[in-house]
């Protein structure tokens, strides 16, 4: 069966269509409350950081609790299976466990907002720690939700919601940096804190998806323990036997184009000589409007066509796209500002496309049975991967330049396209994602 076959020729309107349902909308503020939290942690805590004198290095070293984002498959197993006493009868066990992170991530906010990081940083890390490891753990529990909340065959479009509410965030944390600028950083925080706490009302509000059975455990709690944590890789070769190496090697690698690529783009802007303001503007405006109409782009194409199929045009993309910046280095000069918005607006539809695709391919993976579990690994895998291999990308820059260090980046997409092509052609229906492992959930009113 063809990628497109399993797609079953969506008409335009269905295609349309599944963007107008109410649970888009739920996914779109999920995607909102996922995205902020790493921002503040990542981006502008940083820039409080060396406004207040901090050392380069030791701001370098606050990157370090965003570790929690690979590292959230160590307690995924918790989220999946260990109901939240109270709540879980209240809300459920996805929406109790998103409510309990939110509150987390209010909490971290919070504390980081009534430190003084001039006077002494423990209590800042103490909270950036908090928000950190509250934010990976919505992630966990949204990823679940939205796994469990629409069959297979929507997960693209879900994906793309998602994209958009997690873009969403990244402006509105910039909105923090304007907010700080007109009063200060401590009521900067507390704005972003009173945003989250808004989520976790309006989370109130969503449906609780209907989760896929489970027998009930009367095992010792070692035996529960030691299932929670083999079940879910377990699973994972039972359903795909051989044609895990690919798969895993698809969902290792596929992005590290974007990874690699991404490192040295700023780096090029400043040593073309391009103005902060130009850059950052091009960012913010037609480059934000591109990654969002990338992401609904790859929603349709991938509900319409199917997922891999999507994929494939992903990875063209990628590849024109990083070539662009090799043109860039080639031909640019500070006056080219028509050639940097296009490439940054060009790059980011890419970004947008691909990051569509991909969620909706390791969501097609996953059982409900195990979904923030098996998504929590898949997602860490190619996260952990990537960022290493991305690490190297100054040390080959130097080496060989700017232009020829953009093809290098561009061609990793071509054995990519190919693994998709091979999967799709002879790849089982688990590899190619289009298998149920048990039965899809019933999708939300």
């Amino acid at each position: 069966m063809s990628d497109v076959t399993a797609s079953q020729h969506k008409t335009w309107q269905q295609t349309v269509a599944a963007y107008g349902k109410p649970i888009m909308i739920a996914m779109l503020i999920l995607g909102f409350a996922s995205g902020l939290p790493l921002m503040m942690v990542f981006s502008k805590l940083s820039f409080w950081l060396r406004d207040a004198g901090i050392e380069r290095t030791t701001i370098g070293f606050f990157y370090w609790v965003t570790l929690s984002y690979t590292l959230k498959p160590l307690w995924a197993p918790v989220v999946d299976r260990t109901p939240i006493p109270f709540l879980d009868g209240w809300l459920g066990k996805r929406r109790a466990w998103m409510m309990v992170a939110i509150l987390g991530t209010v909490a971290g906010l919070s504390l980081i907002a009534f430190t003084d990081p001039s006077q002494g940083l423990i209590l800042t890390a103490i909270g950036a720690f908090i928000l950190s490891y509250a934010g990976a753990t919505l992630d966990i529990s949204i990823d679940a939700w939205r796994i469990e909340s629409a069959p297979r065959e929507e997960q693209a479009n879900m994906a793309a919601a998602y994209v958009l509410g997690y873009r969403g965030a990244i402006m509105f944390s910039g909105f923090g940096l304007a907010i700080s600028e007109w009063t200060n950083w401590t009521v900067s925080f507390l704005v972003m804190a009173a945003t989250m706490g808004a989520c976790a009302l309006l989370v109130m509000l969503m449906p609780e998806p209907e989760h896929a059975y489970r027998e009930p455990d009367r095992q010792s709690f070692g035996k529960r323990v030691q299932t929670a944590i083999v079940e879910p890789f377990k699973q994972f070769w039972d359903r795909l036997g051989h044609w895990i190496v690919p798969v895993f090697l698809l969902v290792a690698f596929y992005r590290l184009s974007d990874f690699t690529m991404g490192v040295m783009a700023s780096p090029l802007y400043s040593d073309i000589g391009f103005d902060r303001a130009i850059v950052g503007g091009i960012q913010s405006g037609p480059g934000v409007i591109a990654t969002i109409a990338g992401g609904f782009i790859g929603g349709v194409v991938a509900y319409r066509f199917g997922v891999l199929s999507a994929m494939v045009v992903g990875a063209i993309i990628t590849f024109a796209t990083n070539a662009a910046f090799a043109f860039l280095a080639a031909t640019g000069t500070a006056e080219s500002v028509g050639l940097l918005t296009l490439v940054i607006s060009a790059d980011n539809v890419a970004a947008g496309f691909v990051g569509t695709a991909f969620i909706a391919y390791l969501s097609s993976l996953t059982d409900p049975l195990n979904a923030a579990t098996q998504y929590a690994v898949l997602s860490s895998l190619y996260a952990l991967i990537c960022k290493f291999i991305a690490g190297f990308s100054g040390l080959m820059a130097d080496a060989i330049g700017y232009v020829n260090f953009f093809l290098v980046t561009a061609t990793y997409a071509l054995p990519m396209a190919a693994l998709i092509i091979f999967i799709m052609l002879r790849g089982s229906d688990a590899a190619r994602g289009i298998s149920a492992p048990g039965a899809d959930p019933k999708p939300a009113e």
